[in-house]
């Protein structure tokens, strides 16, 4: 699966069914494995503050056609600095 496959899917977070925001970047470990992936909040304003997040691949429950599901809630990950 390619990153640009990843990008075309919603993250879903399967506990509030809250959409978390697109991904923009993955983090690689030295065997070339995905370790996690790195989102961007979606915000409804248009000059709002973007906010990225980096999500653990274990987090992950299943990804569909066009969803991906993850089972932690947006506020127990850590904001990238």
């Amino acid at each position: 699966m390619r990153l640009s496959d990843l990008q075309t899917k919603e993250i879903i977070n399967m506990n509030t069914g809250k959409r978390l925001g697109i991904i923009i970047d993955v983090i690689l470990d030295r065997g070339g494995n995905i370790k996690s992936l790195v989102l961007e909040e979606k915000h409804g304003r248009r000059f709002a503050g973007k906010e990225e997040y980096q999500i653990d691949w274990h987090q992950i429950m299943k990804i569909g056609d066009d969803i991906i599901l993850i089972r932690d809630k947006m506020e127990e990950n850590k904001p990238l600095v």
